[in-house]
C-alpha cells in the first residue's frame, strides 16, 4: 500500500521537531556543514546506514564538508509522506553524534 501524502499543515508541523529542515520544491531538504571532509564522508555512511534500515532513500550528495539531502515518497506520487518525517528525524539525531551543523 503507497504511503499517504501529507496535508501543507502536518508538514509544517513535522518541522517544527526538526530545526534546519525545510519543505522545498515538494521535498523535505536540509544541508549540513561538518569539521572535515572526512566528517562529512562519515556522516554521509551513517546516513545511508538509516536509509536501508528504513528502507527509504533520499538525494544524498557529499561535498568537501557538507552534506545535503532531499526527500520525498516516490509511490505516493513525489508527495511528502510520514516516512520523510521519520528518515529526517533519524538522520537530524545522527547528525548530532557527528558535529553536524
Amino acid at each position: 500500500m503507497p504511503a499517504e501524502p501529507l496535508t501543507p499543515t502536518e508538514i509544517e508541523a513535522g518541522l517544527g521537531e526538526l530545526p534546519g529542515w525545510k519543505h522545498e520544491g515538494g521535498r523535505l531538504t536540509r544541508g549540513y556543514r561538518l569539521p572535515s571532509h572526512f566528517a562529512a564522508a562519515a556522516f554521509t555512511l551513517h546516513v545511508a546506514r538509516i536509509q536501508d534500515e528504513l528502507n527509504h532513500h533520499s538525494d544524498l550528495t557529499l561535498g568537501y564538508n557538507t552534506v545535503s539531502l532531499a526527500v520525498h515518497t516516490h509511490d505516493a506520487g513525489g508527495a511528502v509522506t510520514a516516512k520523510d518525517l521519520a528518515l529526517a528525524a533519524r538522520v537530524a539525531a545522527a547528525a548530532t553524534a557527528h558535529e553536524a551543523e
